[in-house]
C-alpha cells in the first residue's frame, strides 16, 4: 500500500526547506552541498525530496542555463501555521485551548516565557 501524502513537512523535507529559506534560489547540487556539511546525502535523494516539495506546493523552480533554480513558495511562518492547523485538527479537536492546556501541563515553561504568553493573551482579548 502506498504511503499517504503528508500535508505538512517531513523531517527530510524540512531540512531541504531550511536550506532554501536561507539560500534561495538554489540548485539541487547546492542544496546537497549544504546538507552534506552535517551528514552525507545523495543527490538523487535530495532531487526526489525537492520534486515532492514542488508537488506539495512548497517549492517552485525556473530553468537557468542547464540547471533548475528552486525557490520556496511557502515561508517559514506559513509552514509553522500549516503544522499548527494540522496538529489542531488531528490531535486537539480544533481546540487551541486544548493545545495550550496540554503545552502548559507537559512542558516546562520558564517565567519569562509565561509572562510573554500572558501579555499576548491580554493583547488578543
Amino acid at each position: 500500500m502506498a504511503r499517504k501524502k503528508s500535508p505538512t513537512l517531513t523531517e527530510a523535507e524540512l531540512r531541504v526547506m531550511e536550506v532554501l529559506w536561507g539560500d534561495a534560489p538554489a540548485t539541487v547540487a547546492e542544496v546537497v552541498e549544504s546538507l552534506s556539511r552535517k551528514s552525507p546525502v545523495a543527490y538523487s535523494t535530495v532531487l526526489t525530496t525537492m520534486r515532492i516539495l514542488e508537488r506539495k506546493g512548497y517549492l517552485t523552480h525556473k530553468k537557468e542555463g542547464r540547471a533548475f533554480l528552486y525557490s520556496p513558495l511557502v515561508n517559514r511562518g506559513e509552514a509553522r501555521s500549516n503544522v499548527l492547523r494540522y496538529m489542531l485538527s488531528k490531535f486537539f479537536n480544533n481546540s487551541p485551548e486544548l493545545l495550550m492546556l496540554n503545552i502548559l501541563k507537559e512542558e516546562k515553561i520558564d517565567t519569562r516565557e509565561l509572562q510573554r504568553l500572558k501579555k499576548r493573551i491580554k493583547e488578543s482579548e
